[in-house]
């Protein structure tokens, strides 16, 4: 047993491994994706050293494996913000009104805490004070706002929309103005110590995140930099039952084999609950992105929300930022496969009502990835618009489908694989027809 866990019954170590696992799956996914971009300088995903914006001046493609269901509109730019030793100063040029960007400030939990860009703060310049929850400094002058972590690690993932091919350039060039320094840099002055090393934990893959007790390892080294939240005071106490007390010391081979199995069981239990979450709230649409993507407040506890957020689409956006209607079932309930052809149907006034963009994007499984096929296309966004063939109504009318639908409708054809698959729907910076619910994405129709 480790040494930290307590006198536990085989029950209640799986109850208390389900729920854990629950609460966990986002911290331990996200750190996997981030020991990629800023820690594994090796590896093929690697960005940036931490504390150093990387730009990525293209759009993501199916090369692009690190992180599922990746948006393709929008260029990102990437920060990877250790805040144990000092703040970070991020600066923003200023971008013009007709173009979409935002930075979303994402915390070790998932949480988003806090925007800058096109919806929250405005397209002007602006300098604004990222710190962590052990900063206890006065902001400088120039400031625009000081943006709190209640975690020590935290990611910055910014969007600048591009329009077309030929736009390119004009995002480099937007992309250049984004600027991270430290506090210390920013006001000339030395710098503070440095924080002690860590020795980040090699990440589980994707699979074995699935049903590894080693899950348990991860999840015990994040919540180190996690102080405990006075909201989740009990839970982490129930946690440390069973080890898990966020001192970095939970080793899986020191269980019994009887709590080995218990925890096994206790991660197929979790994985079991997301299933009916799944198929009784998301995909009946009683429950939406919307819903799984926010703030501590806005989540207020609903762990298998915050759960489903991150396994069907980690780093989702807060609803005021992006809505993202899901298609994994057609009309019928039916799962979507390149067996069937698809329909999706906008009448006459009825697009995405979005302030900045909207976009369907199509994903295989089980892989949640881009689709590579012969057109390059793995989107219809409302920048082509133009070239979309419309409906002698005026509406538009896109095909989802493997095989082409003729060279008539070829324009607003997106290819899918032969096998299954899902989209995603998305709304960038919704207008309140979306948000209240008086607009409602199609659904997708099967020729079956």
């Amino acid at each position: 047993m480790p040494a930290d866990a307590q006198e536990v019954s085989v029950t209640e170590a799986r109850a208390i491994a389900s729920e854990a696992y629950v609460y966990g799956f986002p911290l331990v996914d996200s750190y996997r994706i981030q020991y990629s971009y800023f820690v594994d300088t090796a590896g093929a995903e690697f960005k940036a050293p931490w504390n150093t914006l990387s730009n990525t001046a293209r759009v993501y493609t199916p090369d692009d494996k690190a992180i599922q269901t990746p948006n393709s509109d929008t260029p990102y730019s990437f920060l990877g913000a250790d805040l144990r030793a000092e703040p970070l100063v991020l600066t923003v040029p200023a971008v013009d009104k007709a173009r979409y960007y935002s930075l979303q400030f994402i915390d070790m939990y998932t949480f988003n805490f806090a925007y800058v860009g096109s919806r929250a703060t405005g397209n002007e310049a602006g300098r604004f004070l990222l710190a962590g929850p052990n900063w206890k400094g006065e902001a400088p002058e120039g400031i625009k706002a000081v943006i709190r972590s209640e975690t020590e690690f935290a990611f910055v993932l910014y969007r600048t929309q591009l329009f077309d091919a030929a736009d390119i350039d004009k995002v480099k060039a937007i992309q250049a103005g984004y600027k991270v320094e430290t506090l210390s840099t920013f006001l000339g002055q030395p710098a503070p110590p440095a924080p002690p090393s860590v020795n980040f934990i090699k990440p589980l893959t994707p699979e074995a995140e699935k049903t590894s007790p080693e899950f348990f390892n991860v999840l015990d080294f994040a919540l180190q930099f996690a102080p405990i939240n006075p909201a989740e005071t009990e839970i982490r106490a129930r946690f440390a039952k069973l080890g898990i007390t966020g001192n970095g010391t939970f080793d899986a081979k020191k269980l019994s084999p009887e709590l080995t199995q218990a925890v096994e069981a206790g991660m197929a239990d979790a994985w079991a609950t997301f299933k009916t979450y799944k198929e009784a709230e998301v995909d009946t649409g009683k429950q939406s992105s919307a819903d799984g993507f926010g703030t501590r407040q806005f989540l207020n506890g609903n762990y298998m929300a915050r759960m489903s957020g991150a396994v069907l689409g980690i780093y989702g956006n807060s609803k005021d930022e992006a809505l993202y209607p899901a298609y994994f079932v057609d009309a019928a309930m039916k799962p979507l496969t390149g067996t069937n052809s698809y329909t999706l149907h906008f009448g006459p006034g009825q697009l995405p009502p979005v302030n900045a963009f909207w976009s369907l994007t199509l994903y295989e499984l089980p892989s949640s990835l881009l689709y590579a096929n012969a057109l390059d296309r793995y989107l219809i966004n409302s920048s082509m618009l133009d070239s979309l063939k419309r409906d002698p109504d005026g509406g538009v009318t896109l095909y989802v489908q493997h095989e082409t639908p003729g060279p008539e409708k070829e324009a607003n054809w997106l290819p899918a694989p032969s096998g299954p698959f899902f989209a995603i729907m998305r709304l960038y910076w919704p207008e309140e027809a979306a948000l209240d619910g008086a607009w409602k994405a199609p659904a997708l129709t099967s020729d079956k």
